[in-house]
């Protein structure tokens, strides 16, 4: 099993993420920033990846990552994306958005831009007004797209000081992640198990395309969309469940693997070798899924610090009329014939995994139990 690396830091960390490396570097990911919630003061923190040292006494390694500098976040931490090497952007409970600024020569961070007001409910009584959180966050340098609470859909670009597009009431429940499909199109999740494409190039609060689990309305908590092939993607959900999609295809999902016993905070297929996938839980579990097809012998066990159990997978029905043809092995694979291997990375069960990021060989997850884990040999 990889090694990982356990760094205890006080506070619950609700985000973890790691800073893009230049385009054509070879050096490996290094620096990390991390948001935290539910503590008395929250903030936003940054990252250097330190020598690894001992054995701790939970079978874990100790890692001593260091702190090069945090800030002060007024409520929770949402989410968390660089926009760029320098730049981070934060989505916080209160409803704002806040562009932090790193400077390197003396590792501080700054406040460079807020849109306070991002979130917020409408509603009868005094305030009429009162905030939402915001919940979700992607960049595309200059632009950010912020989700919420409160349904609405907003498109900033840094230095404007106003939302560059607001889709108002683009859904009449929680919107709770977003990722980009395309530059003008994205994609957002929901409470009541939807997902939705938008285009920024059309007019209008309506969605281009819905698909959506059918029966229960599980609420999905977290998406991601393969880096190569734009049309597949995954999400999780309340039920823990893995659901891989092509929004190419009808309405439904190609694939629905049953995964963790309890919700799944979030999802990320590797950057660069997408055939491999990592999910973390409510339940303590960080997991990587390898869909690779040069593994000539699929193994059908659930691999556990050396226990073994057999994972099952459910291919919805949808299935079998996928082209067997294309090229994502996510789409070709029939989970029920070639089963996916899975492994689990951490040593024990903690208390909630809320995130994780992937970069390369390392691989990053923050938890409840005040804890950083951090791998540099993924695929050693």
């Amino acid at each position: 099993m990889e090694e990982i690396f356990a760094k205890f830091v006080s506070q619950k960390i609700s985000k973890t993420r790691w800073r893009p490396v230049p385009p054509g570097s070879l050096q490996p990911a290094e620096t990390f920033a991390t948001g935290s919630w539910d503590n008395e003061e929250n903030s936003v923190s940054l990252w250097c990846i330190g020598d690894f040292g001992n054995l701790s006494t939970d079978g874990g390694f100790e890692g001593d990552h260091q702190l090069l500098c945090d800030i002060k976040h007024h409520g929770d931490v949402m989410d968390l994306q660089f926009l760029d090497q320098e730049r981070i952007v934060a989505a916080s409970s209160t409803g704002c958005v806040s562009v932090f600024l790193h400077h390197p020569n003396n590792q501080t961070l700054s406040v460079s831009q807020e849109w306070v007001g991002a979130h917020y409910h409408i509603g009868p009584g005094s305030p009429s007004y009162r905030s939402a959180p915001c919940t979700g966050i992607v960049c595309n340098s200059p632009e950010i797209v912020t989700v919420g609470e409160d349904g609405r859909i907003n498109l900033f670009r840094v230095d404007y000081k106003e939302a560059v597009r607001t889709i108002d009431n683009a859904d009449s429940s929680t919107l709770h992640a977003v990722t980009f499909l395309r530059t003008p199109e994205i994609l957002t999740v929901n409470s009541i198990g939807q997902l939705k494409i938008w285009d920024f190039r059309q007019q209008g609060s309506e969605p281009s395309q819905i698909l959506s689990l059918t029966g229960d309305r599980v609420p999905l908590h977290c998406v991601d969309r393969h880096p190569n092939q734009q049309h597949v993607v995954a999400t999780g959900g309340q039920d823990g469940m893995l659901s891989i999609w092509d929004v190419r295809q009808g309405s439904m999902p190609v694939s629905l693997l049953k995964a963790h016993e309890a919700e799944m905070w979030e999802v990320h297929f590797h950057p660069s070798n997408p055939d491999h996938l990592f999910t973390c839980s409510e339940d303590g579990s960080l997991w990587h899924w390898d869909a690779s097809t040069d593994v000539p012998e699929k193994s059908s066990l659930f691999h556990q610090g050396g226990r073994n159990s057999t994972l099952l997978a459910h291919p919805s029905s949808n299935q079998l009329n996928v082209n067997q043809s294309l090229i994502s092995s996510w789409l070709s694979t029939d989970p029920a014939k070639d089963r996916i291997e899975i492994t689990s990375l951490l040593p024990n069960r903690t208390l909630s995994v809320n995130s994780l990021d992937v970069l390369g060989s390392c691989l990053l997850c923050g938890t409840d139990a005040e804890a950083i884990y951090v791998s540099r040999q993924l695929f050693s």
